[in-house]
């Protein structure tokens, strides 16, 4: 595992995703937890639970999809910001992704949230990543 927890959990997500997997298993840390709790909020996921193996914690997500062929509802996911490279954006710059149809995940002053949320508080942060 990687420090970048944020990456090593969307590049997990998008590997089961081509894989057509049903669930995920993810190291439990505070910010997979609020993207996990975002994404099943959003309806990216069908469920969202913790639990602990050997004294170590984990998360497991049960992805969704639609239809017969499995077309899964999360088609992308971007990150943005990472260690070498922080971006950030002000409530009024957050960037929309195809036109509101997906979500970019900000870490604000507030906690970790959509974009929705931060430009209805008016407050930016760090953009974590895009999910499609």
């Amino acid at each position: 595992m990687s420090n970048d927890t944020i990456a090593c959990m969307i590049t997990s997500l998008r590997n089961a995703n081509m894989k057509k997997a049903i669930t995920v298993q993810l190291p439990a840390t505070n910010i997979s937890r609020r993207i996990g709790k975002i994404l099943l909020r959003e309806g990216f996921i069908n469920n969202l639970r913790e639990h602990k193996d050997q004294n170590k914690n984990f998360l497991t997500l049960t992805l969704k999809y639609r239809g017969r062929r499995k077309e899964p509802y999360i088609t992308s996911l971007r990150v943005i910001s990472k260690p070498g490279l922080k971006i950030y954006s002000g409530h009024r710059e957050i960037p929309k992704v195809l036109g509101g149809m997906g979500i970019v995940i900000l870490s604000t002053p507030f906690g970790i949230m959509t974009d929705r949320e931060a430009r209805e508080k008016q407050v930016g942060g760090e953009v974590l990543c895009y999910i499609w």
